[in-house]
């Protein structure tokens, strides 16, 4: 039988672990999607970046698996009404949060009749860092539930990492989802596959909470003070603070501002059309607003 459902594939990933990156080359190359972006923090700013995506929906402050859920049925029923009504939609591919497991995503659509009716899921494809990919893992963060519900594992930033902990790591999958397929990339193109003839990694048996909250920019703060706050944050917290992301506006533009733990991505010049400037998602281990603000302050003053 030929199944006129709307294919969908969900792409997941740990915090920083480049599923935008990814995302942007595979649309750059020809891809053509829906593409519903998931931050768990209430500013979103990937979507300025998916531009050449067939159509862009975002879903902001929650996990599309926990808190987010209903958003996310509600903006797939969305589509599904469209399309019923004419609307061409190639297929849909969901981003989610860093923090979102994929299974519970899937869980929720089979669940949903309406749904299942209109959504054929064809891949979960699951980002790994290569870089900070073992310190997760070790961590015993959601990034093993992660890992366990891809149809397809690929590991990132290869070239910025040990060949030999790629290795390990790359075992370490193999281990932890023996059914999924795995290779490499960096920024979205494909790149070799270390050899799995290392020993995997030792997990750990917990797994951590990570909360996400959002820190507000005073306008007109000065960039140079900025930058040097950013800096010392994450020299001195960089451990607990997995990753931060905002856009602020400087004078050369509006800035995209991302990290993962202490490592600080080129900044990129946004449209000047797009989204909430002058805010700051701050993902980590519980971290604390009012202690944020506060030195946040004393260094612009």
């Amino acid at each position: 039988m030929t199944d006129n459902r709307l294919p969908l594939a969900i792409l997941g990933g740990w915090l920083g672990a480049g599923k935008t990156t990814w995302l942007r080359h595979q649309l750059h190359a020809g891809l053509q999607a829906h593409v519903i972006v998931n931050e768990a923090a209430e500013v979103a700013v990937d979507d300025a970046l998916l531009s050449q995506a067939h159509g862009v929906t975002v879903l902001a402050g929650g996990c599309a698996c926990c808190s987010g859920r209903d958003d996310l049925v509600a903006a797939l029923h969305s589509l599904a009404d469209q399309r019923t009504a004419g609307a061409a939609i190639p297929e849909v591919i969901l981003e989610t949060s860093g923090l979102a497991d994929p299974a519970a995503i899937i869980t929720a659509i089979a669940d949903d009749p309406i749904l299942v009716r209109h959504f054929r899921l064809t891949d979960t494809t699951v980002l790994v860092d290569a870089v900070n990919g073992a310190a997760e893992l070790a961590a015993g963060s959601m990034a093993i539930q992660q890992i366990r519900a891809a149809s397809a594992l690929i590991l990132t930033k290869t070239d910025a990492a040990p060949p030999t902990a790629t290795a390990r790591l790359a075992a370490t999958l193999a281990v932890l989802n023996p059914l999924a397929s795995l290779s490499a990339s960096v920024a979205g193109v494909a790149v070799p596959l270390p050899a799995l003839t290392a020993a995997p990694l030792p997990l750990a048996q917990t797994t951590r909470a990570v909360t996400a909250v959002t820190l507000p920019i005073p306008r007109g703060a000065d960039w140079a003070s900025l930058s040097l706050w950013l800096s010392a944050l994450l020299h001195a917290h960089g451990d607990r603070l997995i990753r931060l992301k905002g856009v602020v506006q400087t004078p050369g533009g509006r800035l995209l501002i991302q990290t993962v733990r202490q490592t600080v991505q080129p900044p990129e010049i946004l449209p000047t059309d797009h989204g909430t400037d002058d805010v700051l998602a701050v993902i980590g281990e519980s971290p604390d607003v009012a202690a944020l603000q506060a030195s946040l302050a004393r260094f612009l003053a």
